[in-house]
């Protein structure tokens, strides 16, 4: 297997920088979610809501240009997922929904009752949501069972195997250690103490998590190690990944949050770095009939149309950067509860 620096393989890369945005981004937003009901003081809940009250929304932008470019330039991979992951995917988009209406329906009233269930469906959906999308990407590291015409030829429950779920739970963990730590710079006081620690708690079973995963694919999908034997210095990416990783406990208890959170950020974009390295050339891996993998060859567009979408998103990612940029030095700062809070 040879790395190609092609068009393809430029939309390629693309792809997964808009993907490792919005796992960045929104990461932390599931994460905090996760963590919403471990705030015992309805003070606590609003405020830790308020964290990501201003830049949720702008968050899953990213996941939508990310399918966007994946449907311009890998029309057959996004067909093939879209009904293969059919049931999973409508899953995700109510849990995503009903995170959404929590955060903005949860403080309209004073009672109590009204509060909790929103409360709740701000958790369980954020949890799921975290749990989906690792679950999704665990499949198309096994292998799905695709047919000539490239599509699925199994069933929703096939899809829950044991390595799937794993990642899945790799995944609720990481967004959750990242949340946990997002919260950190944004509040103070009390909170602030409390949160601290959960970080390390959560830093815990992250690890925990990781180093199960990174064992079962080492043993059950070597497939992913083949472009590390071709390229040795591609090792250098689980290395600032273990790097990165450890480096997080290390700011927590030097205080030092902001570098913390960056910590946790480059842990994201290295955990899917590996990824892309890992599945590269495949987009999804055909499990048991290899032939049938979706390739980012076989499953592109033509060149014309590459190219002039190239262009479009040489346009367009400066303007959901700077508008990312603008909303976040915005919104810097501690949060504070006020009338026009969440």
């Amino acid at each position: 297997m040879n790395f190609t620096f092609d068009l393809n393989t430029i939309w390629f890369l693309l792809v997964g920088v808009l993907l490792t945005g919005y796992a960045i981004l929104d990461g932390f937003d599931l994460g905090v979610g996760a963590l919403h009901l471990f705030a015992k003081k309805d003070l606590d809940r609003r405020t830790m809501i308020n964290t990501i009250g201003p830049v949720w929304d702008g968050n899953e932008v990213w996941l939508v240009t990310g399918g966007g470019a994946l449907f311009a330039a890998f029309p057959e991979v996004y067909a093939t997922a879209f009904s293969g992951f059919y049931l999973a995917l409508m899953l995700l988009l109510l849990g995503l929904i009903f995170r959404a209406v929590a955060i903005e329906f949860r403080s309209k009233r004073e009672s109590r009752r009204w509060r909790q269930s929103w409360d709740v469906s701000f958790s369980v959906s954020s949890i799921l949501s975290s749990l989906l999308i690792g679950v999704a990407l665990g499949n198309i590291v096994w292998g799905m069972e695709l047919g000539a015409d490239f599509e699925y030829a199994g069933s929703f429950l096939a899809l829950l195997k044991p390595y799937p779920l794993l990642v899945g739970l790799t995944t609720v963990a990481l967004f959750t250690m990242h949340g946990a730590i997002y919260v950190l710079l944004k509040t103070e006081g009390e909170l602030q103490a409390q949160v601290r620690g959960w970080v390390n708690r959560t830093i815990v079973v992250f690890v925990v998590c990781y180093t199960l995963t990174t064992i079962a694919t080492l043993i059950f999908v070597p497939h992913m190690l083949d472009l590390f034997h071709v390229y040795p210095v591609l090792l250098i990416l689980p290395l600032l990944n273990v790097l990165a990783v450890a480096n997080i406990p290390r700011e927590i208890h030097h205080r030092r949050d902001f570098r913390a959170f960056l910590s946790s950020s480059a842990s994201v974009a290295a955990l899917l770095a590996l990824f892309g390295v890992g599945m590269y050339p495949d987009l999804i891996y055909s499990n048991p009939i290899v032939a049938n993998s979706l390739t980012i060859y076989n499953a592109a567009s033509s060149p014309k149309t590459l190219t002039i979408m190239l262009i479009i998103a040489g346009i367009g990612m400066p303007l959901v950067l700077g508008y990312t940029s603008l909303i976040y030095w915005i919104f810097r700062g501690k949060v504070k509860i006020d009338s026009n809070s969440y």
